[in-house]
Formats: structure tokens, sequence, C-alpha cells
């Protein structure tokens, strides 16, 4: 600047290096106003043909690294945007702040790959040597901490503090069981949730415990389906030093870590029959026996379970304790899947890419995101078996994949995963209730595919050969047999 004010000063770091190297275009950026940039941007075009842009872009600071990375990078794509993918850019260290360089230097590793140049008065215009390769040793240091986090945030486990103001609903199916769940909260009795995986039955389990007279007592929440089953008495109840191996010292269990609070109980539906009768014997009894020892302990723990089995059909096929179900079932509370929450889907959208984007603003370079149409359609359409838990983590994943600041329908179809294949469609194992008839069962299955059949064959004989049987005439006596209508013109 200097310079081209008539200061013998020197030429400076980039006229040096546009009198030396040659470039096909060059991209200025600046922070300074039109009118303090005019006359330097002159003095440059008197010195070189080369051609130029001019970008303003306005910094709170030169060494926010944030302001600098986004700035930096959007004239980045403007540059690849003009001209094609096989540009080869060049980025200039020596103007600027050392926040600037390093910026520079992020961009030419990673996302833009660029030679980067510095100029000196003692040196002249060369090549900057990097040391160690940034986007192998630096980034994964940069990135660690929000990738622990984003590990963590998959697990969507609730916060400590989670309560009832958390859960977003509008639908009138959640709004029923949050109601009926504040009302427990306020009783000492127990509390059996059933739901889908990713209904959201650990975040209602703290929420309980919030508004309930044990709160500031501890939380202790437990997934049953991780614990090996040689293992669970010992971590629910406690042990003996010497019990067993690896019992080195005497330990409480879950129940007595949780003295005084709630226990919360996840997927007990997992847990064998013998660890069930020593669940039964703390709701009846108030008291815990540790593995080893003979003389019981006092407890005063709240149980709240939840299991994604259905508790009834375990308890009529042998495989539940029906005395401990209805202990349990005190207050009984079904949390229904995200398909059935009519109205909530599009509000579920919406905070979710809130809270998204508030978990990755401090990440470098991260751009809040939104949603296009048609990927709002797309998400609003699709079955999401994995319930909430899958519609969060199907957009973290396309936040990961996508620069951008839209997320578009081509992102969240990259980002949903393949649906997990059932092995019936739930014949097989429909429970054995007041309500089930085989011969019910038997009829529907044979409507169903004896109408395919009609549907894909041009003659009897056709049809009946679709689905196994004899001759066209079996095939009549069936669809007589069912109740399945058959054009009469069909030989």
């Amino acid at each position: 600047m200097q310079a081209s004010e008539g200061q013998d000063v020197g030429v400076g770091p980039i006229a040096q290096a546009l009198d030396k190297r040659e470039f096909d275009e060059v991209f200025f950026i600046t922070d300074y106003e039109t009118a303090h940039v005019k006359p330097y941007i002159n003095w440059i075009k008197k010195r070189t043909p080369t051609p130029h842009k001019l970008f303003h872009r306005q910094l709170s600071s030169p060494t926010h690294f944030g302001e600098i990375y986004e700035a930096a990078a959007s004239v980045c794509q403007k540059a690849l945007d003009q001209y094609d993918d096989q540009t080869e850019l060049t980025f200039h260290l020596s103007p600027g702040t050392p926040a600037m360089a390093a910026v520079w230097i992020i961009l030419a590793k990673t996302r833009f790959p660029a030679e980067l140049i510095e100029s000196s008065i003692k040196h002249g215009v060369q090549t900057a040597s990097v040391p160690f390769d940034i986007s192998a040793e630096f980034l994964p240091t940069l990135l660690h901490k929000p990738d622990a986090q984003l590990r963590s945030l998959s697990e969507e486990k609730p916060t400590e503090s989670a309560n009832f103001g958390d859960i977003i609903y509008r639908s009138q199916a959640i709004a029923r069981v949050v109601e009926k769940a504040r009302r427990a909260a306020l009783r000492n009795i127990s509390v059996l949730f059933e739901g889908e995986s990713g209904t959201g039955k650990e975040l209602f389990a703290r929420a309980i415990h919030q508004h309930s007279p044990r709160k500031g007592k501890p939380f202790i929440a437990v997934n049953c389906g991780a614990i090996h089953p040689n293992l669970a008495e010992s971590e629910l109840f406690g042990h003996k030093k010497g019990t067993f191996a690896n019992a080195y010292t005497d330990r409480a269990g879950h129940f007595e870590e949780a003295n005084g609070g709630t226990i919360f109980l996840d997927e007990i539906g997992e847990l064998s029959k013998d660890i069930q009768v020593k669940i039964l014997r703390v709701l009846q009894e108030g008291e815990v026996v540790r593995l080893g020892e003979s003389k019981p302990r006092k407890v005063d723990v709240r149980i709240v379970a939840a299991t994604n089995r259905n508790l009834i059909e375990e308890v009529s096929e042998g495989r539940f304790r029906e005395d401990l179900f209805y202990r349990l079932a005190v207050a009984y509370l079904k949390l229904p899947p995200l398909r059935e929450r009519e109205g909530d889907m599009g509000f579920l959208i919406d905070h979710s890419l809130e809270l998204i984007n508030q978990e990755n603003e401090t990440q470098p370079g991260y751009k809040h995101k939104n949603v296009s149409s048609g990927a709002r359609n797309l998400i609003l359409n699709h079955h999401w078996p994995g319930n909430i838990r899958e519609l969060q983590n199907t957009l973290r994943r396309a936040m990961v994949w996508t620069d951008g600041e839209t997320l578009t329908r081509q992102d969240i179809e990259e980002a949903l995963l393949p649906a997990f294949k059932k092995q019936d469609d739930g014949i097989l194992n429909r429970p054995l209730d007041a309500e089930f008839s085989l011969p019910a069962l038997i009829d529907e299955v044979a409507k169903h595919y004896l109408n395919r059949a009609l549907k894909k064959s041009n003659t009897k004989k056709e049809a009946a050969e679709l689905v196994g049987l004899p001759s066209p005439q079996t095939f009549t006596n069936w669809a007589k047999k069912h109740g399945v209508a058959m054009n009469k013109k069909r030989k």
C-alpha cells in the first residue's frame, strides 16, 4: 500500500509475486473499503496485465479464524466454479496476518489443494515448504474433540438434567404419554415403558426422575442387554471380595449405587429369569444380597424399566416372570413409533437441524445447514424404523458428507442406511392371546397369495402353478373356500 502511494519501501509481497510469476488471474480479498483499496489496485494494474478480481469480505477481527476460513473458502470456490476442477490454485502466505497464513495452509492441504508461495526482500518469491502433511497429522487432532462429541451424540443419551420440556412433540399420541408420565413422576411407583428402539425411553425415564421427589438423588441407567449373563448378578447387586476371579475388592451393585434415587433398567426383557427373581425381591422386600454374601442390605430405589419387546407376549411364552411384570407395570406407558406420531415429523426435522447446528458450530469451517424441499419430502415419507435416533443420526451423516449450507434430497438418500430385511412379516410371531385364530390367519395368507396369482397370470392354470397347486380345478376350489372373486371368463 505504501509503495502505491509513492513511498520508497519496496514493492511488497503481492507485487513481487506478480513481477516474478505468471498467473491467469489474480483474486484479491480485502476487508478495507473500496476507496481505500482503489489506489493500490490501480497501481497494480499499471505494473502487470494479469486480470484480477476484488472481493470484499468483512471481518470482525484479522485473527478470527472462523471468519477468515469462510472468506477464503468462498473465494476459492468461486474460482473453481468460474473455471473447472482442473484449475491450479496458488495461495500467497506473506500478505495478511499469521492467522490468515494458517488458514491458507489448511485449505491448501485439505479442501482446495494448492501451491503455497511466500515473498521476502532477501529470498524473493519461492514455494513454501510445509514440513508435514496437515491433512494427515493436524486435522485429525483438530477434529478429535468434535468427532468424540459426534460419537457420543450418535448414542442419543439424554443429558443428566433432561426433563419433560426436552421432549419435542405436537401430536396427541405423545401428549397423552407425557401427561401420564408427569402424573407417575410424583408417585413413588414403578414405571414400565414399552416402545421400539429410538423412541426416547431413557429421555422419559430421566424426565420422571427430575420431576419426582427423588430429584437430586442418584439416577443410575443400566443397559441390561449389554451385561454379560455371567456378570449380571454382580453388576446389579454387587459382590464380595474373592467371590470369583478378578473380584479383588468388595463392590456395590447398581441398586446400591441408586439408593435413595432411581434406577433405569433399559431392555429389562434381556435379563434371565434368575435375575428377574432377584429384582422381584428388591421390589417386594426393599433389599439386595451381594454375590458371595448372605446378609441382605436395605435399599430405597425406584425402578423405571424399559423394553423394545412385547412383555405381555414374553410372559405368555414363559420368557418373563408374570409376577415381576405386574410389579413393574404399576404405571405402564407405551411410546408410539415415529411413523405413528402424526404432525410431529416437521417439528422434529427443524428441532434436529437446530440441535445439530449447535453441536457443530465450533468446528472449523462449519456452515449451518438447512434442508431443501425435496430432502424434507423424502424425510417426511420415510418409514424411520429406528425412530428419532435414526432420524437425527441420518441428518448428522448428511452433515458430515455435505460442505454446502443446504442438504439436498441426494444428500439424505446417501445418508440413509439400508433397511433391515425381516425374516417374516409377523405371521410366525403373533401373540397367542384371546384374539388369535389359526383359521383366520390361514385364510388371510391364502387370500393374499391367491389374489396375487390372479393378477400376475392370464389363465387359472398359470395361477395354480404360481402358488404350487396341482390343477386349475384345485385353484378354483381354494378361491371359493377363501372367498376370492374370479373373473368368469378366465380359463
